[in-house]
This record gives C-alpha cells, sequence and structure tokens, in this order.
C-alpha cells in the first residue's frame, strides 16, 4: 500500500484506504474517490496530482493525494 503521489502514471489502482479527518474524507468521496475504486494517475503538475476517477480528470493537492491509499 502507497500513497496515490507515488503511484506510477497511467497504471490503474486500486484505493483501499482513505484518510484524514471526516471532513477531508467526505470531500474526497464527493469528488469519487471511494475504497475499492478505481483510479489512476495521469500526470503531476506543480505540486498538484491530475489523476481520473470514475470517468472524469481531477486535479487534487499532493497533501490530499497523500491520503489516498492505493
Amino acid at each position: 500500500m502507497m500513497p496515490l503521489n507515488y503511484a506510477e502514471p497511467g497504471q490503474p489502482q486500486i484505493i483501499k484506504r482513505i484518510g484524514g479527518s471526516p471532513e477531508i474524507k467526505k470531500h474526497l468521496e464527493d469528488l469519487g474517490f471511494t475504497v475499492g475504486g478505481e483510479v489512476s494517475v495521469v500526470s503531476t503538475l506543480a505540486g498538484n496530482v491530475i489523476v481520473k476517477v470514475k470517468e472524469s480528470r481531477i486535479a487534487v493537492s499532493d497533501e490530499l493525494a497523500r491520503k489516498i491509499m492505493v
């Protein structure tokens, strides 16, 4: 298990755990990040991680990406 920001770009990953406060967990869930869901890193740009989740591309901060374990 590793944080999402260390995942290999282009490789589909399964979300195993989401850390952080209840507010952060709820925010990530609203964006589509759920345990058991598939996510892949598209690229890293200026400290942000661009990920593909549920057929959408979303930019999350490096700090938030560290809370998503794959």
